[in-house]
């Protein structure tokens, strides 16, 4: 029996679910990182998943895949390579074997390696493990057939019975890795709440896929446990990005005590976020879905202007559009949140994908001097308190922000600790006070931050007008002088330079480095993982990971000349090395640069610093 074979104690192991994309490799993979995360382990998922409504099936461009890493302790990326792949067609092995480790456990579902399936996926002869090579464990199981009997006394049709093919995949791996089911069936049964017949189906064969492996041993020599190494008292969940920032945005909207208004246009990545914000109307959250980007922004700016915590979403393409309505803030100086959850371009590029290549157009890509705050989030759970501090920027100065997250970092997760929101700061935006009242133009400024005061249309005394036309420094008016103009850009260009952000941390070897690694946002985890591992092979390395990009934290000059050699490791071609380049006078460093539309691999990363080390 399973329970008498070897348990072998793992420190973290990597799992890639992988099928079509109507296979529930999603669904399965959130079920098990969900269920790890409520056992108390620290994880980071990985959906990988093609840009086609539906792709033809059994297709090789129609694979979805799904990878965990799961931790005892703190784990920073999804992983290099899995130690687990579960390919539930051929198409899926043919795509996914690349990622597995010599090592790993191949799990394949023998039902859908037939002859059109194999053909499908481009094999050359009947026998794919032996044409690929493969050497590793597989657990070959007719998991279509078994579910089909599983569910033969339930009435559902052919069609219906295999959608639940996924959760034999999900039982099977609980079982390799002794999980409890417990938290996976109240998953289920809160996931299909409204069909209650449907989540009982997939309870069945999820068991059923458990005890195939408990039964038969599945062809391993041992299970495996993973324990959990103490962590922070609190409650935790399982968090998806585009999730943790729209939490982050309800916050931010309770301590500045306003209603909360999105108006947004679909766009993948970002439509999660819209989607999770229009559940929360209980909480005072407006979402208005609009018929276009720049509507989109649009409204916000309005919603701003009536007194609102304004906040716009969308991905590239919907900032090239919304553009004119977000100079639009700039020149009324009213406060307002663009979230732009990065993918792969131009145009419609890589939709599914992941890269950091709209940095420039997030602080130059507007006519006229259109200075605005950037931040960047740098994972999953990180995007809670990004998304809260752009907003209290955007509030407390009175400015629109640029939000970058990216594909990788929204559609990926974490395990979060519920914050305690009474060890968050106030957001204290700048009303105009009783002694300007009768006395109020839209463009008196406090004398040390620059900040213009905020009165709200309708309180009476505070009459103004605001519009996309130059203003009056003065009196408001609207005005063409030279002069005039060039004080008001240089007064909107120092706001945003007088903002006050925390200094850029450097971990690793701080004080003796031979080698400093720049980057920023969601890079994070794969580059801390890198200098992380170099340092434990005795190399001197740091790492100086930026989350404010404009303004720049004071001591990033300091900081980025105090190392012998720097390179700026970044998912694009260049973009923040020129930046800090143009920032920086006599700033030269080294560059590491991809654009994939894949998240960095550590291993990739350390033989590029090595070789900048030995230079």
């Amino acid at each position: 029996m399973a329970n008498d074979m070897m348990v072998q104690e793992l420190e973290q192991v990597v799992v890639r679910f992988s099928g079509d994309s109507g296979d529930g490799m999603q669904l399965a993979g959130n079920i098990f990182s969900t269920v790890s995360a409520t056992a108390g382990n620290d994880i980071s998922t990985f959906p990988d998943y093609p840009a086609d409504i539906r792709a033809p099936q059994g297709s090789l461009t129609g694979v979805s895949g799904f990878q965990v890493h799961i931790g005892a302790d703190k784990v920073y990326t999804p992983g290099d390579k899995c130690d687990v792949l579960i390919a539930m067609n051929a198409a899926a092995l043919k795509t996914q074997y690349k990622f597995a480790k010599p090592t790993a456990c191949i799990i394949i579902d023998t039902d859908a390696f037939q002859k059109s399936d194999l053909e499908k996926a481009a094999f050359k002869t009947d026998n794919p493990i032996e044409e690929m090579g493969i050497k590793q464990d597989v657990i070959a199981a007719p998991i279509s057939q078994m579910v089909k009997d599983c569910l033969a006394d339930t009435g559902m049709d052919n069609k219906a019975m295999l959608k639940s093919r996924n959760m034999f995949a999900v039982g099977l791996v609980f079982w390799l890795f002794n999980r409890d089911m417990k938290a996976a069936e109240e998953f289920l049964r809160e996931k299909f709440g409204k069909k209650p017949e449907v989540a009982e189906a997939n309870i069945k064969v999820m068991h059923a896929g458990y005890d195939y492996g408990h039964n038969t041993h599945s062809s391993v020599a041992h299970t495996y446990k993973i324990g959990s190494k103490a962590k922070a008292k609190g409650t935790y969940m399982d968090i998806m990005g585009n999730k943790a920032t729209a939490y982050g945005f309800m916050a931010a909207a309770e301590k500045a005590g306003l209603k909360l208004f999105l108006g947004s246009y679909p766009i993948t990545p970002a439509t999660d976020v819209l989607h999770e914000l229009a559940k929360h109307k209980s909480l005072g959250v407006m979402t208005v879905q609009c018929e276009d980007e720049i509507s989109g922004c649009a409204t916000a700016v309005g919603a701003s202007f009536a007194g609102a915590l304004a906040v716009t979403t969308t991905s590239g393409p919907g900032v090239c559009l919304k553009s004119e309505a977000m100079n639009l803030a700039v020149i009324t100086e009213l406060p307002l949140v663009v979230l732009d959850v990065q993918r792969g371009g131009p145009s419609t590029g890589l939709p599914t994908k992941s890269e950091q290549t709209d940095l420039l157009q997030a602080l130059f890509g507007r006519n006229g001097e259109s200075p605005m705050p950037v931040i960047a989030a740098t994972s999953p759970t990180n995007c809670f308190d990004a998304a809260f501090n752009a907003c209290k920027i955007a509030l407390e100065h009175m400015t629109p922000v640029v939000l970058l997250t990216d594909g990788f970092v929204a559609n990926g997760s974490g395990a979060w600790k519920l914050p305690n929101m009474d060890e968050y700061p106030t957001i204290n935006p700048p009303y105009v006070t009783p002694e300007m009242k009768d006395n109020y133009a839209p463009y008196k400024r406090n004398p040390e931050t620059g900040v213009r005061y905020w009165a709200i249309p309708g309180q009476e005394g505070y009459t103004h007008i605001l519009g996309g036309l130059e203003k009056d420094s003065n009196t408001g008016a609207i005005s063409t002088d030279p002069e005039n103009h060039d004080l008001m850009c240089r007064l909107r260009a120092e706001k945003v330079a007088k903002i006050q952000v925390p200094d850029v941390e450097v971990q690793g070897c701080v004080d003796d480095a031979d080698l400093l690694v720049v980057g920023f946002g969601g890079t994070y985890g794969h580059l801390y993982s890198a200098v992380e591992e170099m340092n434990k092979a005795g190399k001197k390395v740091a790492l100086a990971h930026f989350t404010y990009i404009n303004p720049l934290p004071k001591n990033t000059e300091a900081v980025l000349k105090k190392y012998k050699k720097v390179v700026v490791a970044e998912q694009n071609l260049g973009q923040f090395a020129g930046y800090l380049r143009m920032k920086i006078d006599n700033f030269t460093p080294y560059q590491f640069n991809e654009v994939k539309g894949q998240p960095f691999v550590v291993a990739e990363l350390v033989d590029a610093f090595t070789e900048i080390l030995n230079k």
